[in-house]
């Protein structure tokens, strides 16, 4: 079976020189090892990369089991960012309220909404070093992910509602949207039901003027080639879900093959993505 390669993908997006990389889908389709070996492959290539996650059940650090030159790696923990958002306003617009000023402005900061604005300026945060560097960030499952962007696309109403047409400005949102700063890969597996639940989130991704720039097909048995009669009746099986991804969902999409081993460390996700392949 011929397909694209995950090294492949990574050739267009090197190409833009710096830019964010989110990878979106469920929980289970192996988001993280394909954010990490996208992220090694470009710092592979010389390319200044951070490597973050969303996902409080992602494990970035154990799954490179290494250190590699341009890359770093962080996480947007929820918890400390609210608690940093939540020191920084009560050192500033707390400063200079009475007790009962600063202890209703406390209450005020134990809102959930309190989370859902840090974890926000984290991203936003993220997106900005984006214009300098990749970023490639690995999210949470589709829901909280679809939440953070229903967060974003709020943020940007608003910007639109207090400035004047006349004025130029650049939300988060408007980075979202725009293919050259942006690019979300979806990440799926060639089964019926992650490819719908993919597709479902690309028409959820476009209903907010995001294009999704590329799928990924993971963990595929046809591109291992398998000997095992089972397995190779699976693999007859997965053509046709890849079929459909490159004919109706995609025409921009790699395949990676279920590896005998699970892709840890350096070497191991160069290989996954394929680089240096004939």
């Amino acid at each position: 079976m011929n397909a694209p390669t995950l090294s492949e993908l990574v050739d267009g997006i090197a190409a833009d020189g710096h830019g964010l990389v989110m990878l979106m889908g469920k929980g289970g389709v192996g988001k993280t090892t394909l954010a990490a070996a996208i992220a090694v492959e470009l710092a592979h290539r010389g390319l200044p990369v951070h490597l973050t996650t969303s996902d409080p059940a992602a494990h970035l650090t154990e799954t490179l089991n290494g250190a590699l030159d341009n890359l770093t790696v962080s996480r947007i923990d929820p918890h400390a960012e609210t608690e940093r958002y939540r020191q920084h306003v009560l050192e500033t617009k707390g400063a200079k309220l009475d007790a009962q000023g600063r202890a209703l402005l406390e209450e005020d900061l134990r809102s959930p909404c309190t989370e859902e604005i840090a974890v926000f300026q984290a991203f936003s945060r993220i997106i900005r070093e984006a214009g300098k560097k990749f970023v490639v960030m690995d999210t949470a499952p589709t829901g909280h992910t679809l939440l953070l962007l229903d967060a974003t696309g709020a943020y940007h109403r608003e910007v639109e509602r207090q400035m004047s047409s006349g004025l130029h400005y650049l939300t988060p949102m408007m980075q979202l949207q725009d293919p050259k700063r942006t690019k979300v890969l979806l990440v799926t597996l060639a089964e019926t039901t992650p490819v719908l639940e993919a597709a479902n989130l690309q028409v959820d991704l476009r209903r907010a003027g995001i294009e999704p720039w590329a799928w990924i097909i993971n963990n595929s048995v046809a591109l291992a080639q398998p000997h095992s009669p089972l397995l190779r009746q699976r693999a007859l099986n997965e053509l046709d879900k890849i079929a459909s991804v490159a004919d109706g969902y995609s025409q921009r999409y790699a395949v990676v093959p279920l590896l005998k081993k699970e892709p840890v460390g350096i070497d191991c996700l160069l290989e996954l993505s394929g680089y240096g392949v004939d």
